[in-house]
Parts: C-alpha cells; sequence; structure tokens
C-alpha cells in the first residue's frame, strides 16, 4: 500500500525537488517511508532553527525552494525564526510538518507535541498556513506552494498534515504528473513598458536600484544599464547583479551619502525588485531622506510597489520578463546614447562613498576582499558579525547570490553556518565561505556535525571577540554600562577538529590568504579562527 507520506515524496520528486532538511521524530515517521527508495537526499540537521536556515542558503544559492520536514510542536517552534528570516528576505522555503490527528487538532487534550492553534503560529510567517484535511487535498496544496515560489514574490509556506491523513492510503488518487505545470510570471503590461521606454528615452542622468528581485535578471539589468548608461546601485540582497569591474556598478549602501547624492541627482531612478526598505535605504535610522518623485518600479508584488516609496510609474511584473519585453519594442538604434555620463557618476560616487569610511570599517572591507581574492568562485555567507556589517555597506560581490547574510531584515544570529552548508549543497561546484562572530556562531554550532555527515565544502572564517562585541558598543555609546555582553567562549579550533573539521588560529590580515588556500585544498570543512579582542 502506498501512503499519502510515500506519494508526498513522489509529488516533491516531480516538482524538482532534490533535497529535503529535516529531523526524524515519531510524528513524522509517514513522511519519511517513501524516502529511502526516492532520488531526494535527506539532510540531516542537529536543530530545526539549523535546518531551516539550511533550507534558505539552498534556496538563496540556487534560486529554488528549500523543502524542510520537521514534527509537530517542538519542531514548529524551533525553525519559526528561519521561516521569519526567509519571510523578511523573501526567501522561497516550503516548510512540512506533522499535526495531530484530525479529531485532535486543537482540543487541548495534552496529546503528544500538541499546540494550541499551530496553523495559527505559522501562517504570520508564512505566504501562507495551510492544513491538508484528507488525502485527495495534498496535490493541489503542494501545487499553491510552488505557484507562490515560482509565480509570485516568494517566502516561506506550511503545510501541515495530520498523524491520520500522513498514514491514508494513496492508492486511489491520480498518478503524480511526470512534469506538472508550472506558473510562470510574466512582463508588466504593453502601456506600462511603453511608459517606461518614454521615460527612459527622455533621461538625461538616470539611476538603476538593483535588489533582490533582479538576481536572476543580471543580463536584462546589465542591458538596461548600458543601454541608458545608467549607475546600478545594488542593494545587500543585489550584490553581484553587475561584477565588481563593471564600471557602471555600485556595490555601496543607498544609506550612504554619496548614494544619496547621486539619487537626488538623477532625473529618472529606475527601482528593480526591491523593497527601498529601511536596511537598505535608511541604515543610520535617519528618517532624512525621501526618494526622488522620478521613481519607476519593477516588482512582481503588487502590494510592494506602494510601499516605502511613492512610484511615478508602478510596474507589476518579473523584472527579468519586463525587461526582455523593453528590449523588444525598443529598436537599437532608437534607444543608441552616446552623450551619457554614467561611467564618471558611478566613478565619482564610488571614490565618495569609501571616503566616507572609517579605518575599523576600510579594514574590514579589506578583509573581504582578502577573501574574495584568495577565492574568486565562492560564496560568501554571512551571520549577524561586524565584518558582514561592513560588507553590507561596500563589498562588491563577484556574481549573482555570492554574498548573502541576516544581518538585514529579521536579523537572526546564527544563520552563517547552516545557511553556508545549505547553500554548499545547493552547488557543490563552489567554496563556500562562512564569515562569523564568535556570539552568533555558538547558536548554530552543532550544525558542524551536519557540515561533515553531507561532505559540504564549507570554510568558516570566525571573527571571536569573546562575546558580543557590537552590542557591547552600542551600550557604550548609548551610555549604558555593558552587561551580558562578554562571553566566556570555547577553544573553536578544538571543537571544529572533534567534528572532523580541519582547523587553525591565525592572525588578523596577512596570514589569512594562506590559510584560506589551505582550507580550500582540504578534503573536510575547515574553521579558520581570528582573534580580534
Amino acid at each position: 500500500m502506498k501512503t499519502v507520506g510515500m506519494y508526498l515524496v513522489d509529488l516533491l520528486a516531480a516538482y524538482g525537488v532534490d533535497t529535503v532538511f529535516g529531523i526524524p521524530g515519531v510524528h513524522t515517521i509517514e513522511l519519511y517511508r517513501g524516502l529511502a527508495g526516492s532520488a531526494l537526499r535527506h539532510v540531516s540537521a542537529r536543530h530545526e532553527q539549523g535546518l531551516g536556515f539550511m533550507a534558505d542558503g539552498y534556496a538563496r544559492a540556487t534560486g529554488k525552494p528549500g523543502v524542510c520536514f520537521v514534527i509537530t510542536g517542538p519542531g514548529m517552534t524551533n525553525i519559526a525564526t528561519s521561516m521569519a528570516q526567509a519571510y523578511a528576505d523573501s526567501i522561497p522555503m516550503l516548510v512540512i510538518s506533522s499535526v495531530n490527528a484530525s479529531g485532535d487538532i486543537g482540543s487541548g487534550n495534552g496529546h503528544l507535541h500538541e499546540l494550541p492553534d499551530q496553523h495559527a503560529f505559522a501562517e504570520n510567517i508564512a505566504a501562507f498556513s495551510y492544513t491538508v484535511p484528507r488525502a485527495e487535498a495534498l496535490s493541489q496544496a503542494i501545487a499553491r506552494a510552488f505557484a507562490v515560489f515560482s509565480g509570485g514574490r516568494p517566502r516561506p509556506v506550511h503545510l501541515q498534515i495530520p498523524l491520520d491523513v500522513l498514514a491514508a492510503p494513496a492508492d486511489a488518487l491520480p498518478p503524480v504528473p511526470a512534469a506538472p505545470p508550472r506558473i510562470a510570471p510574466g512582463p508588466a503590461s504593453a502601456d506600462g513598458i511603453d511608459a517606461l521606454r518614454a521615460k527612459a528615452a527622455a533621461a538625461r542622468a538616470p539611476l538603476i536600484l538593483a535588489g533582490g528581485g533582479a538576481l536572476a535578471a543580471a543580463d536584462d539589468v546589465r542591458w538596461l544599464a548600458e543601454t541608458l548608461d545608467a549607475p546600478v546601485v545594488m542593494t545587500i540582497n543585489g550584490r553581484g547583479v553587475l561584477a565588481p569591474a563593471h564600471p557602471l556598478g555600485i556595490s555601496w549602501s543607498a544609506s550612504s551619502d554619496a548614494v544619496r547624492a547621486l539619487m537626488r541627482d538623477s532625473d529618472l531612478i529606475v527601482a528593480l525588485g526591491t523593497e527601498l526598505g529601511p536596511t537598505d535605504y535608511d541604515l543610520y535610522a535617519t528618517r532624512s531622506f525621501s526618494m526622488p518623485a522620478s521613481l519607476v518600479r519593477i516588482d512582481i508584488d503588487p502590494q510592494q510597489l506602494c510601499r516605502n516609496a511613492v512610484s511615478a510609474l508602478p510596474l507589476l511584473g518579473d523584472v527579468g520578463e519586463t525587461l526582455r519585453a523593453l528590449r523588444r519594442v525598443w529598436p537599437a538604434a532608437a534607444r543608441a546614447r552616446t552623450d551619457g555620463d554614467g561611467v564618471e557618476r558611478a566613478a565619482v560616487c564610488r571614490a565618495a562613498a569609501r571616503r566616507e569610511l572609517n579605518d575599523e570599517m576600510q579594514r574590514d572591507l579589506a578583509l573581504l576582499d582578502s577573501v574574495r581574492d584568495a577565492l574568486p568562485d565562492a560564496a560568501i555567507v554571512g551571520d549577524s558579525t561586524r565584518i558582514v556589517y561592513a560588507g553590507n555597506v561596500g563589498f562588491a560581490a563577484p556574481r549573482p547570490r555570492s554574498w548573502f547574510n541576516a544581518s538585514v531584515g529579521f536579523g537572526s544570529l546564527g544563520y552563517g553556518l547552516p545557511a553556508a552548508v545549505g547553500a554548499s549543497l545547493g552547488d557543490a561546484s563552489r567554496p563556500v565561505v562562512c564569515i562569523a562572530g564568535d556570539g552568533g556562531f555558538q547558536y548554530t554550532l552543532a550544525e558542524l556535525g551536519t557540515a561533515v555527515q553531507h561532505r559540504a565544502r564549507v570554510i568558516v572564517v570566525l571573527l571571536n571577540n569573546g562575546g558580543y562585541g557590537e552590542i557591547k558598543r552600542a551600550m557604550i555609546d548609548g551610555g549604558v554600562d555593558p552587561v551580558g555582553v562578554d562571553l566566556h567562549t570555547p577553544d573553536f579550533v578544538a571543537i571544529a577538529r572533534a567534528y572532523g573539521w580541519g582547523a587553525q588560529r591565525v592572525n588578523e590580515g596577512a596570514s589569512l590568504a594562506g590559510a584560506l588556500g589551505e582550507a580550500a585544498a582540504h578534503d573536510a570543512p575547515y574553521l579558520i579562527e581570528i582573534r580580534t579582542a
């Protein structure tokens, strides 16, 4: 007999899922019945928060949804932080949980793992949360989830399946389709594209703002930039859309005085897949900047077109599809521009932004540059730590999906290591470097074991200042005597080696490049500790 749990595994495979992050429990045994003989790889994490961050890193590295199996109750509460981070950053994640048997949901009788309302708990951190009421409803629920991932603003989806439904027979269900239909997003309206063409043709000092929604359209963004001779400011989640050497690229924070001046002096701003949120555009919480009236927005989410700034021309559609449609209706001869000064404007902005840095931030960026130079193909995944904050201000990522972290949006600690593991398992063709501080690293330290078990190509650069250094600094700056920020830290090198990692301790700066070379050549994950205090 084929059960619903087994049918679900077949459905996931049909939708192209190749990896599931999970921790099995007595409530999810039926989810695992079909895994052993399937093409799906199961990655066993050490904590549900870690497996959620792994799914997030996998999704960011591949562009595909990260899929999680978790148990009723504690599994859901543990993964909630990871879901909230993914929700804040528009990351596709499918969280499939068990829930108590249909007649027991919400009873309050004290069943194992029972929550008063698990659905209500999850729906605030998901595009939607749905209880699968019977076997026949499963295919539609999975189709809805993948419609969110491919056809709209991607965010976590939570599906909970009652224990009795998971174990129910599935032999009478329709065969799993070999290639389920997919919902593909389209371009903005023809009238909107014509209006954009007119504005673009008339602009003399255009500017492009590229966010995470432009990652999959890097070639199209480059075409638009070169056509308009327009500098491109890349948000934190949009880094790498233009390569570091591209003369129109600006990998500097939109909160910097230099970028704000560039925006003020532009007669057309085209915002591509960016929420214009304060962690990018008002990092220092001054509330002193407003977007110029010349703003055009392209976004797949209609609500996002109206948030944070009013647009003169809001265009609802996929960034790549819209730009390709613009290209088709805008003849090359009509759009040729020879009198632009975009390259000069970009160079002036970059130089001015660098002059804003203090000495500490310049050192931090130099360290990140040394990582990129030593491992140019690597993806760099950050936890919430000082050097990552500096990178968010001014690090030039080599390509899309090669710089991401959790220090914006929801701002979770403990993200770096598991997200790096997930990124490596999603794309094994390149190394993944995790930048973490000692405080945040200890949130999910046990995932060192997951990395070894599943042979993830992860290098951790651990900055150890003996505590929550940035919070300590904020307390001192705010006139608060520091409390709770100085930590006893273990011997991280010894712990890493105990888990089967290679590990060494180096001095900050000069010896890092050599250590990175050793780490890249090592046949297991590798940790490099740098004492900074």
